[in-house]
């Protein structure tokens, strides 16, 4: 009967034992304020405190929630008192186990947060607690709704692209995965998870210090172009580096060069290439995506303390104080040598209204997209859609009024889209979003 007595307090307890451990800093009564919007990635090792001042600023003094899956409370007091920037709130949430998805304290602190950051340590975990739960939902409702700016170092970093390197079975190197793209180990991931506008046909690498990172993300860049069929691109950060990006697409590059050698990296399919597929990736077999060592081309930065040093995600083509590289791989073996600017889209994106008084809206947009001239005729509008690459994709355009066009977006992906409006005045170019 004891013995029963015992097992059964042992049981109650384990069964009720949270899924999660609370630290909280700063002021208990929830704030409300307008965050700027944003995201932060961060190469990992230890912070780089402008990086992470421009994050909060973005928060508008709102109140900031930390997720992670193992550690304590190290960034409570960091971000509430050692930055200068004055915030409500530092939360940092761990998550002991995915039960913790379902726990409506958690859910509570994410539609209060203005900020999110995910720190660092084993991004599998993050992609099982949180993929297809109430978490991510809220997360991603919190992005497009309330504009709240997101974040995250190293794990953190990884899982910020709508592609992702999951490590559902560990790490992999770049000798593994460029010997064989589809080995067990390098698992590419496209499953639904965290939705950022300017991260849709990106993945993310971290610790890119680590000369081995190269290889394996051209393998990861490989299998999304040949198992995805995306225009493949990717941002990786060195350790103390960080790529900060606004709400207009423009990613800042934070470091302290030129004390230190930190960089940045925006790498993308050479889409000035008639077919730019890789030559052989394919099960078994070594990765061949030469083209003549043009196979990517590679925007490379050093960060700096103001972030200076910018790259435009809205064409992937201009930046400021960086350099470009190509890389490519051949039978295995990984190439890099100087490149040149790349030049494939006429696109020049502006944003909202212009001159002539269009309005393109919902944006973000699910099914259809409205056009709207207040002035102009639409019989005498010609509009075509590309995609962030420049590619024109066919579309379904509808005159539904003497000034209103529909645009057909039902078979459309979740992605970045730019409108070319044609009228007797001027083209227009406008940035607008699927978001399905």
């Amino acid at each position: 009967m004891r013995l029963f007595f015992i097992l059964l307090i042992f049981i109650s307890n384990g069964s009720f034992a949270q899924s999660y451990s609370s630290y909280f800093t700063g002021n208990p009564t929830d704030t409300t304020t307008i965050p700027i919007g944003g995201i932060c990635l961060m190469g990992g090792a230890a912070d780089e405190d402008n990086a992470m001042r421009w994050f909060l600023q973005r928060a508008n003094g709102g109140d900031i929630l930390v997720l992670r899956t193992s550690g304590s409370d190290g960034y409570n007091d960091y971000l509430y008192s050692s930055l200068g920037v004055p915030v409500n709130s530092v939360e940092t949430i761990v998550c002991h186990n995915a039960d913790a998805s379902e726990d409506p304290y958690v859910h509570q602190k994410i539609q209060q947060a203005e900020a999110i950051w995910f720190a660092g340590g084993d991004q599998w975990t993050y992609v099982s607690y949180w993929r297809n739960t109430a978490i991510d939902s809220l997360i991603n409702r919190a992005i497009q709704n309330r504009k709240i700016v997101i974040g995250g170092t190293s794990a953190g970093m990884a899982i910020q692209g709508k592609y992702y390197f999951s490590a559902q079975y560990g790490t992999v190197s770049s000798a593994t995965a460029l010997s064989d793209p589809f080995n067990e180990l390098l698992t590419v991931d496209s499953a639904s998870f965290l939705q950022n506008n300017f991260l849709e046909e990106v993945i993310t690498d971290t610790h890119f210090d680590n000369p081995d990172r190269k290889g394996r993300l051209l393998a990861f860049l490989a299998r999304m172009y040949s198992s995805y069929g995306v225009q493949s691109k990717a941002i990786a950060c060195d350790e103390y580096t960080a790529v900060c990006i606004d709400t207009h697409g423009i990613a800042k590059v934070f470091g302290a060069h030129p004390s230190y050698d930190d960089n940045a990296y925006f790498i993308q399919s050479n889409c000035e290439l008639d077919d730019p597929s890789p030559e052989n990736c394919s099960d078994g077999n070594p990765l061949t995506w030469n083209h003549g060592g043009e196979a990517l081309k590679v925007y490379q930065v050093k960060g700096t303390e103001t972030g200076s040093h910018t790259f435009d995600l809205n064409t992937w083509q201009s930046g400021i104080g960086g350099s470009w590289q190509n890389w490519s791989a051949d039978a295995g073996a990984f190439q890099e040598q100087p490149g040149n600017q790349i030049h494939c889209s006429p696109l020049t994106s502006i944003d909202g209204h212009n001159e002539i008084e269009l309005k393109v809206y919902p944006n973000p947009a699910s099914d259809r997209i409205i056009i709207h001239s207040t002035h102009e005729n639409t019989a005498n509008c010609k509009v075509k859609l590309f995609n962030s690459s420049g590619q024109l994709i066919p579309s379904a355009i509808n005159r539904v009024s003497e000034h209103q066009l529909e645009i057909d977006l039902s078979e459309m992906s979740t992605g970045m889209y730019f409108l070319m409006i044609t009228t007797n005045k001027q083209i227009n170019y406008i940035r607008v979003f699927t978001i399905k």
